[in-house]
């Protein structure tokens, strides 16, 4: 029974990564304004996310030195990622899809991941904990995969390949809850380490490929727009903090 809900909610915050879905109806030139406003908003999605929320908690399970050592190496890890697939996709300086579309994605689902793994965990120690922590990421989950999509779109994916791709990520939200409830004795030793490394990705994928994507904006009033979006991520992240430890 409590695999049953473990499932049943992963899978619906799965679904919420279809989101995208409402820009269908939406003409190119307000899509790709709005876009512009969202890679903002995910920039400070990602930096609130891994100040506020990833690296605290991993600091509290491990000591602060080995932490920050893991981070660097996910800024190393990502960074060397990113080489290859930009040595793969880009030719003669030219990328029809930029290489930090693919970097957003492996972050996506290694953060899905995770969050099947909280699900898991919370609903094995009461149902109530486990509604809670579901209606939590699923407050989180919607902006971000609203900013996530718009990576993809402004990175040159179309729209439908966006809603694809952004859809098979948040299913390893499902693999995640497995592994939460078939080894939870097992997971909170494996999530230490590796949640300091998701922090270095999107601290990377944030500072070098995102915020540089605003700064070539020429337009000062859109660039300001969507610097106060980037703000907002931030915000909002730090809002979703302390609605988790209310």
């Amino acid at each position: 029974m409590v695999l049953g809900w473990i499932l049943l909610s992963t899978f619906f915050i799965s679904i919420i990564s279809l989101i995208g879905v409402i820009t269908l109806a939406i003409k190119d030139k307000l899509l790709h304004k709005i876009i512009f406003y969202l890679l903002g908003f995910s920039a400070g999605a990602l930096i609130g996310g891994a100040f506020l929320h990833i690296l605290p908690e991993a600091i509290e399970r491990l000591n602060a030195t080995v932490v920050f050592y893991y981070t660097i190496l996910g800024i190393v890890l990502f960074f060397l990622m990113e080489r290859y697939f930009h040595w793969r996709h880009c030719h003669e300086g030219h990328c029809s899809i930029h290489a930090f579309t693919y970097l957003n994605i492996i972050g996506d689902a290694v953060h899905n991941f995770f969050d099947g793994i909280m699900i898991a965990v919370s609903f094995t120690v009461s149902f109530g904990m486990g509604w809670a922590t579901t209606v939590a990421i699923i407050l989180h989950e919607i902006p971000q995969e609203l900013g996530d999509f718009g990576v993809l779109v402004y990175g040159g994916f179309t729209r439908k390949k966006a809603l694809l791709f952004n859809f098979i990520s948040a299913l390893t939200a499902v693999l995640g809850a497995l592994t939460g409830y078939f080894i939870v004795d097992l997971v909170h030793g494996f999530t230490n380490f590796v949640m300091p490394l998701t922090a270095g990705g999107f601290i990377y994928i944030a500072t070098s490929d995102l915020i540089p994507e605003i700064h070539k904006e020429s337009n000062q009033k859109k660039a300001t727009l969507a610097f106060v979006a980037f703000l907002c991520g931030i915000i909002f992240m730090g809002l979703v903090k302390q609605l988790l430890h209310s």
